[in-house]
């Protein structure tokens, strides 16, 4: 299922890295700009994950994490949308719920997936979700300057984890016409 869709993982993986960058060039924007910021970024991997598991489901293969996730995604999204001045708190904490429920998704999901197919780096990327999720949670007080580069580090790891799941899967994938 996965090496069908080693596209879907590649898009999600350079947005992540784009969006990464863009936390790292703006440091001092103001925490409005990055919380629409994230708002677009989980909008977008919201949908590529649904499409990811719509499709799995489509060829009857495991489907319900992925969209789990980006239903939980989509929801972190609206939430952001709808409200732009939540407080830097409120941020924080649906960032680290956000990274903790999809870490650990991701990383049940990697050690269900065959070792040949890059096992390892679904699972770290989960493991750098789940860390950084809790880091937050442990010290929700930070500056903006240090969330947006924690973020921004994140989104960069995360994002190159799931680039190289990609290609990984883009090399098992057969195409049977």
């Amino acid at each position: 299922m996965l090496a069908r869709n080693w596209w879907a993982i590649a898009l999600r993986g350079a947005i992540a890295i784009l969006f990464g960058v863009i936390a790292f060039a703006t440091p001092l924007a103001a925490l409005g700009s990055l919380v629409l910021l994230y708002a677009a970024y989980m909008l977008l991997d919201g949908v590529f994950a649904i499409v990811a598991g719509l499709r799995a489901a489509a060829h009857h293969e495991r489907w319900g994490l992925l969209v789990l996730e980006g239903i939980f995604d989509l929801a972190a999204a609206a939430v952001a949308f709808l409200l732009p001045g939540i407080t830097l708190l409120v941020f924080i904490y649906i960032l680290a719920i956000w990274a903790v429920v999809s870490g650990a998704a991701m990383t049940v999901a990697g050690f269900r997936l065959h070792l040949a197919h890059g096992r390892w780096l679904l699972v770290v990327s989960g493991l750098v979700s789940l860390v950084w999720g809790l880091l937050l949670i442990c010290t929700p007080f930070i500056g903006a300057i240090v969330l947006t580069w924690w973020l921004g580090a994140y989104a960069v790891v995360f994002g190159a984890m799931l680039l190289g799941l990609a290609f990984r899967l883009r090399s098992r994938h057969v195409v049977v016409l």
